[in-house]
């Protein structure tokens, strides 16, 4: 067998040709796109692990935030739960001093309106004691509403300065009011009976005062002396009526 070498060296040619052509225009392309392509998978992939890493970072973060959130409510509501229980406790406290305030203004106002009866009724009664005094004094003998009262009046007198009763016997006539009036024996009787406690003679001007009830009063500039029942009826007025 002859083998023709120009022949199989002519498409040993033809072929290294085809194989060129191939790597020049379609392995050499197709393996940039494919390279390029390759490429951009692993871009995205890379972007999308960033993307769920980012995302990952976000829900941590917003769990964490969740749970801030959580906690500061329920901290919120905690302290809302205390300050109302405080307030509660405050308002009960100020109701209760309150009402304990309205009692005592109470019991005060209560003992004051029962202190006002008693005085009100200790003088109406001290009053009425009076009155009915002050009748049945009426009734007494006539002779006794002044003879019975002589002799007080001179020892009323005789308790005063001697310069007070110097100057009784000196300053003019003596105003002698009685609770009747005088015949002219009961006024010579009283002249002298004073003339004697005031060491001298004296003058009297007489006039009647029926509100004296019984017994008689002296007047002078410096003195005045009584001895009759209105006055130990006032004096025992003020004693029943007084408010200690």
């Amino acid at each position: 067998m002859t083998i023709d070498w120009w022949t199989l060296g002519l498409q040993t040619v033809n072929v290294l040709i085809l194989l060129w052509m191939l790597a020049r225009f379609l392995f050499r392309p197709g393996a940039g796109i494919i390279a390029e392509r390759q490429a951009a998978a692993h871009a995205a992939l890379d972007e999308a692990d960033a993307a769920r890493r980012e995302a990952a970072t976000a829900r941590e973060a917003a769990q964490v935030e969740e749970q801030t959130l959580r906690e500061r409510r329920t901290a919120l509501l905690d302290k809302a739960r205390e300050d109302a229980g405080r307030e509660k406790t405050r308002l009960v406290e100020a109701a209760r001093a309150e009402i304990d305030q309205m009692r005592r203004e109470a019991r005060a106002d209560l003992a004051r309106q029962r202190e006002d009866q008693r005085q009100q009724v200790a003088q109406e009664a001290g009053s009425l004691a009076i009155d009915i005094a002050q009748r049945l004094l009426t009734r007494l003998p006539e002779d006794a509403r002044v003879a019975g009262f002589v002799d007080g009046l001179a020892d009323e007198i005789g308790t005063l300065p001697d310069a007070t009763r110097a100057a009784m016997r000196n300053d003019g006539p003596l105003r002698l009011r009685t609770a009747r009036a005088l015949d002219e024996a009961e006024t010579d009787a009283i002249r002298a009976r004073l003339s004697e406690v005031l060491g001298g003679p004296v003058t009297l001007e007489v006039s009647t005062r029926p509100g004296l009830l019984a017994g008689l009063e002296l007047e002078a500039p410096s003195a005045l002396v009584r001895n009759h029942l209105r006055a130990d009826l006032d004096r025992i007025e003020a004693e029943l009526t007084r408010h200690d």
